[in-house]
């Protein structure tokens, strides 16, 4: 099975309270498709400038992610700074330069046209829709989407929702595109519009799965130590869309597992800035942390 995932390759210089770094690997392709080539084969699609390091592609390309669809561009790469405050839920935006990303239009190679599991990544609806129409037989189209395309961009991203199995926001976006403050409503909503499922991240207080059938909570991974949040939900995605790329059938059982691998790699993922903690992780340290995701949550049967 293949992943072909389209979206921005970036130089993020971020500030936390535990720290900071400078012109670190980041961008929502990068991440999602970091995290699930633990699972398979990774395609990426996305543009960077002539001054983009040749080291990060490197690393890209040992974890086996084809970089053939990745445009190098004339001009400068897109960079983000942000800061964060004890608050990590909330990103503070202080300078966005987005340089050859501003007129990115994703190009899919042909080769890449029979990927079986696609994740467009946030950009433009418009954009997204242009991918989703230029495979040839997905298998499953995921989606992610921001804010800012809600308010700027909310037919098109209506019509991009048509062409989409699974939505994957935070709880914040859920609410604004249904345009409904409940949760539960907005979610029945939007599984209207299209999707099969609408997987809702909630930063450290987990993840909430809904479809038609069933809802499904999954609690975030407690740790110590949280020294980055940056890419933890295109890295929740990319586990999630990782492994479900290797079951034989999608259900609701499957799709549960994804959530709880997904939830596993976004854990790993805030314990040190950029690629940091992914660059030393272990499938082993994978499967051990999901077997403690899933005590977290066991209980007995009471008996009657």
């Amino acid at each position: 099975m293949t992943i072909l995932a389209v979206g921005s390759v970036a130089l993020d210089t971020v500030e936390t309270p535990f720290g900071q770094a400078e012109e670190a690997l980041g961008g929502a392709a990068v991440y999602f498709s970091y995290a699930a080539s633990f699972f398979n084969h990774v395609r990426l699609v996305g543009v960077i400038g002539e001054d983009f390091p040749e080291e990060h592609l490197d690393l890209l390309k040992r974890r086996d992610i084809d970089l053939s669809g990745l445009e190098r561009a004339r001009g400068a790469t897109f960079r983000w700074k942000g800061r964060y405050d004890y608050d990590l839920n909330e990103a503070h935006t202080l300078d966005t330069q987005l340089n050859v990303f501003e007129t990115f239009a994703p190009k899919i190679p042909t080769s890449f046209k029979d990927s079986e599991f696609v994740f467009l990544a946030n950009i433009q609806p418009g954009l997204q829709l242009q991918v989703a129409e230029q495979v040839s037989a997905p298998r499953i189209i995921a989606c992610d989407t921001m804010n800012f395309w809600i308010e700027g961009a909310y037919d098109q991203l209506r019509r991009t929702l048509q062409k989409v199995d699974i939505l994957i926001i935070n709880d914040a976006e859920a609410r604004e595109l249904a345009r409904e403050p409940s949760l539960v409503k907005a979610a029945r909503q939007i599984l209207n519009w299209g999707p099969e499922t609408l997987v809702v991240k909630r930063g450290e207080y987990g993840v909430l799965m809904f479809n038609q059938h069933s809802v499904f909570s999954a609690p975030a991974y407690p740790l110590e130590d949280v020294y980055d949040p940056t890419g933890a939900g295109d890295t929740f995605a990319g586990g999630f869309m990782g492994y479900l790329s290797t079951v034989e059938e999608i259900n609701d059982a499957s799709i549960r597992q994804a959530i709880v691998f997904g939830s596993t790699l976004a854990s790993f993922n805030v314990e040190d800035f950029s690629l940091g903690r992914m660059k030393t992780l272990k499938m082993q340290d994978i499967l051990d942390r999901f077997a403690e995701f899933k005590l977290l949550s066991h209980f007995e049967e009471v008996e009657a």
